[in-house]
């Protein structure tokens, strides 16, 4: 059960670490460059947006991370931890092994992580709408609480968008899944193999319902943590609210 659970914790660290302080900085950058009332016109684009180039700074450091953990867990005699997988790798495969997954992790949690914050940050705005509230209004708690509602929606979208290539990476790691040609050939080969019905509905409920519980945590720690730190979350603001309709 605990088989490459080191570097799971750590790639999901890392990239957590990236991608959610990333998402914040494109956006705040974004706001500070178009101005609020442009930015406001414009926020799903600026999530998405953000939220792209965040998770492929990110990924650039989980996929070896990533190429150990699915190593370890196939092969449970590969190595006895993160360290010694590392140093097995480095030497057997080099870098064009860290980065073999390079590609599907892209093709996953690229398009995930766009849907995740853009969905979020929707569904955030329409539940402080029907409250009536804005964040500033509310208590901490209660912002908490409407990251989690949202953190839930927003992650069993993202399970949705992303599963079929989650389901390719589980593969392409695996010694000898695709055949020996180029990475683009061996996930053509896996995906024929599979099938395009079995890569979009295989295991799609278990994964809605641990990505749901999942990204709403990690909205949860994440405003948990700016508000220890004395921080708040970067929000969207309405300039006609502001302006009081006009």
């Amino acid at each position: 059960l605990l088989t490459g659970f080191g570097a799971t914790a750590a790639g999901y660290f890392v990239q957590g670490w990236f991608k959610f302080g990333g998402v914040e900085f494109f956006k705040i950058n974004a706001v500070e460059y178009m101005g609020e009332e442009k930015a406001w016109d414009n926020k799903t684009g600026i999530y998405l947006a953000s939220a792209a180039a965040a998770e492929c700074i990110a990924d650039v450091f989980l996929c070896p991370l990533e190429a150990v953990r699915i190593r370890s867990v196939s092969d449970p005699e590969f190595c006895t931890g993160l360290a010694d997988g590392f140093v097995k790798m480095a030497k057997t495969e080099g870098l064009k092994g860290f980065y073999a997954g390079l590609l599907p992790i892209l093709g996953k949690q690229v398009p995930y992580t766009m849907a995740k914050f853009a969905v979020q940050g929707s569904a955030a705005d329409s539940i402080y709408l029907s409250m009536g509230k804005t964040p500033d209004e509310l208590s901490a708690t209660a912002n908490l609480g409407v990251s989690l509602g949202s953190g839930v929606i927003a992650g069993v979208a993202a399970a949705i968008i992303s599963h079929p290539a989650d389901t390719l990476l589980s593969k392409v790691n695996k010694a000898g899944a695709g055949g020996s040609g180029s990475m683009m050939s061996r996930l053509v080969n896996i995906a024929g193999e599979i099938g395009f019905w079995n890569l979009c509905t295989v295991g799609l409920i278990p994964r809605c319902v641990m990505i749901g519980t999942l990204t709403a945590g990690q909205f949860g720690i994440f405003d948990t943590v700016m508000n220890a730190l004395g921080a708040s979350k970067f929000h969207f603001t309405n300039p006609d609210a502001i302006d009081g309709g006009h």
